[in-house]
């Protein structure tokens, strides 16, 4: 069971999954309020804002493992806060996956 630990509900993981029902929350108001036409960015196929953002998941799911077979999960600070909070080195990689998430809504 130790080998799987990592895989726990952590603050990060809720986040995220926060942060992901969100943007579907903002996509479907987008969706009805403002009709959308398909898109040719650098891909050079026609895309949609749903396309965009499978995209730009699959894009953070691959970041996110890349970063973890490279560089672990190790803490990279510690937070005066009670008895510690670690701040993990996925949270860069969570920076990362922001910044090209980004870029994908705005060039493909």
């Amino acid at each position: 069971m130790e080998n799987i630990a990592w895989m726990a509900w952590t603050l990060p993981t809720a986040i995220f999954f926060a942060l992901l029902a969100m943007t579907l929350g903002v996509m479907t108001w987008l969706a009805v309020a403002y009709p959308e036409a398909e898109r040719v960015g650098i891909l050079r196929i026609p895309t949609t804002r749903g396309d965009r953002l499978f995209i730009s998941l699959i894009t953070t799911a691959v970041i996110h493992l890349l970063w973890i077979a490279f560089f672990g999960t190790e803490p990279i600070a510690t937070l005066p806060i009670g008895e510690g909070v670690e701040i993990s080195s996925l949270w860069l990689a969570t920076l990362i996956s922001l910044a090209s998430a980004v870029a994908i809504f705005r060039a493909v």
